[in-house]
């Protein structure tokens, strides 16, 4: 982990800690407790906003791939997901993983590239039209001074990322990894004259040429928008779930709101390994606004952490075996040389 990383989940971990430490530590653990085992139906709901965002990786594949399924898009987004929720690699780690293993899957590399790049823009993009949904509803839902304080915090944010996400599609149709490569070359080739980069530049250069013509796929490109949409609105289903378990049940609406501006809250500390401690403030600046204790918040993204922890523990160790398993099937095919 780079020391900005480190310093990052240091404030994060001392965050989490002074939230819980404020709220109490018996308090919250106790409200948790109420959940159970309905932990693992939580983490069982997941599946359904997993598939839905597998399906819009699977949609993006092209005719001719034959040897990738929707059963490969969602392991590797299962995969990936565990990676950007446990692994401090920021939300970089995900992508570049899924993009691995779809090329171990038969996908050549540079359409694997292409078919992320893209999902994963289209996702963020649903993302934060879902946070808008978010902050119409809190408009109307809620009333006074703290909702129009926490409308324009959100729509803050909301804009902020719109900027870095249009910045980065603009920088995708105007080839994004050729020129990133290039400039890497340039300032390698400082420190050593030795080794050749032209390869990797025109490898580089290719996947540009792969994302240019996934997005002249219009048809694909919305299917894979609409689903990246559907999985956060079915999404909302977990913090319904845990909230009935805590005993502090509440309606559609209220769910909807939390989870949708919780999420965009989440997102906007995407450089805080895990979101750690952002997102439980989130969940403490929210409820109160749909009448849930500040105990019932923090448990509630306590829950949300154990779900992660329930799929994503079991996710890296897949990764450890199924990367053991390709590098040994590689070696496999490397012949002898005396």
């Amino acid at each position: 982990m780079s020391r900005a990383g480190t310093v990052l989940l240091s404030i994060g971990v001392v965050l989490f800690i002074a939230l819980l430490g404020w709220q109490g530590f018996g308090s919250v653990a106790s409200t948790l407790a109420a959940a159970g085992w309905g932990l693992f139906v939580v983490a069982a709901f997941h599946f359904a906003p997993l598939v839905l965002d597998a399906g819009a990786i699977s949609v993006l594949f092209s005719r001719n791939e034959r040897d990738v399924t929707l059963r490969d898009a969602l392991l590797a987004r299962w995969a990936g997901e565990s990676v950007n929720s446990l692994m401090p690699a920021g939300q970089i780690g995900g992508p570049m993983l899924m993009v691995r293993h779809l090329s171990q899957r038969g996908m050549r590399a540079r359409d694997a590239a292409a078919v992320i790049t893209v999902s994963t823009t289209m996702q963020t993009v649903a993302q934060l039209l879902f946070a808008l949904v978010g902050v119409v509803l809190l408009t109307s839902y809620a009333a006074g001074g703290s909702s129009t304080v926490v409308s324009i915090a959100v729509l803050a944010v909301v804009g902020v990322i719109g900027a870095m996400i249009f910045g980065f599609y603009l920088a995708q149709r105007r080839g994004l990894f050729g020129r990133a490569m290039r400039f890497a070359s340039g300032v390698a080739a400082r420190f050593s004259k030795k080794r050749d980069w032209s390869s990797l530049v025109t490898r580089a250069e290719a996947v540009d040429t792969a994302v240019h013509a996934l997005y002249r796929e219009r048809g694909k490109v919305a299917a894979s928008f609409g689903l990246s949409l559907l999985g956060w609105i079915v999404g909302t289903g977990e913090v319904w779930i845990v909230l009935d378990l805590l005993g502090h049940p509440v309606g559609w609406t209220e769910a909807l709101l939390l989870e949708s501006l919780g999420q965009a809250i989440r997102g906007a500390a995407f450089a805080i390994p895990g979101s750690l401690g952002v997102q439980e403030g989130g969940y403490l600046l929210l409820a109160r606004l749909v009448g849930l204790p500040p105990e019932t918040a923090l448990a509630l993204s306590l829950a949300k952490r154990a779900r992660e922890l329930l799929l994503g523990v079991p996710g890296i160790v897949y990764l450890h075996f199924v990367e053991k398993g390709w590098q040994r099937r590689r070696l496999a095919r490397v012949p002898d040389i005396d």
